[in-house]
């Protein structure tokens, strides 16, 4: 096992994964504030939109506009796209840093992308061209990496016959996503522990969900397994519109009590976190989902 790490990463997902399953959709202007609002927490990477079909997913059909409005932002700013068409458009609006995503099931692949898990390969293979062509970073996400909300388990076999196929291609990063919240911390030490054999020489990224309130635990484990880069969602919002009952992020407040109690850098400070958690989820007209919004860090100033 790794030896535990003493910085890591938080990448904030809340303007695209929080944003794309939620009922009420924001304006463009608020949506860049948002990010604007994220950077105030100390974050420095955020996952800003998504290129893909805004029929599929309306709530971020405004993805170049949005991009067009964080000028003067000061963050590295990526963006999903899942096919070739959707890395021209984020290209052509000004992104540097592109995720894309290979199912680890056929079926979900399909009902995600319209396509084969094999056939998500070979786009993120000619994703892989381009953005090293362009000087561009690529993230490989492994979406469903621990179970599937159609065809259940993902076997080891199945993952690690996945995983090589990934690691092939010379990534940037490989991400592993529990989109359906199903894993637990020793699953999340199996499939990392694959990674690094596979790849060992690429950073590595976890997307958790929180579906069955595991997500605190897998962070703990992914961080323990030497991942430095760990996906949130400020409040906790968001979830997968193509994977029944997927539901919210891990909540980037609670990630980043976590990590100072646990003596380890992200960057990100808590009581700013916990104030546009706050803010987007009444935007929303949601609850967070997170436990400090409500209890706040600890040890509590001391009231004279």
């Amino acid at each position: 096992m790794p030896e535990l790490v003493d910085r890591v990463e938080i990448v904030e997902v809340s303007p695209r994964d929080g944003l794309q399953n939620e009922r009420r959709t924001l304006s463009t202007s608020a949506k860049v504030e948002l990010i604007a609002r994220a950077r105030k927490t100390g974050v420095r990477r955020v996952e800003v939109t998504s290129f893909v079909r805004p029929d599929r997913v309306p709530q971020l059909a405004d993805a170049a506009e949005v991009v067009a409005g964080l000028a003067g932002i000061d963050i590295v700013a990526s963006a999903l796209a899942l096919n070739m068409r959707g890395y021209e458009r984020a290209v052509s609006a000004g992104i540097s840093e592109i995720n894309t995503v290979v199912l680890a099931t056929d079926t979900f692949s399909q009902r995600n992308q319209g396509m084969s898990t094999a056939a998500a390969i070979a786009v993120a293979a000619a994703m892989r061209e381009r953005a090293r062509a362009a000087g561009l970073r690529l993230t490989i996400t492994i979406g469903a990496s621990f179970g599937c909300p159609f065809e259940g388990e993902v076997t080891d076999e199945r993952f690690a016959a996945v995983l090589r196929q990934v690691a092939d291609l010379g990534a940037d990063e490989i991400a592993l996503a529990d989109t359906i919240g199903v894993a637990v911390p020793s699953d999340i030490e199996r499939r990392f522990a694959m990674v690094h054999e596979y790849a060992p020489a690429t950073a590595t990224r976890v997307h958790l969900h929180d579906t069955r309130n595991t997500a605190i635990a897998n962070a703990v484990a992914a961080v323990r397994s030497g991942v430095t880069a760990l996906d949130a969602s400020l409040g906790g919002i968001g979830g997968c519109p193509f994977a029944p009952d997927a539901t919210g992020n891990i909540a980037t407040e609670d990630l980043v009590y976590l990590l100072d109690r646990m003596g380890i850098a992200s960057g990100v400070a808590l009581d700013p976190a916990i104030e546009q958690a706050r803010w987007v989820t009444s935007q929303l007209g949601v609850q967070a989902a997170g436990r400090l919004v409500n209890a706040g860090g600890f040890p509590r100033p001391v009231i004279q």
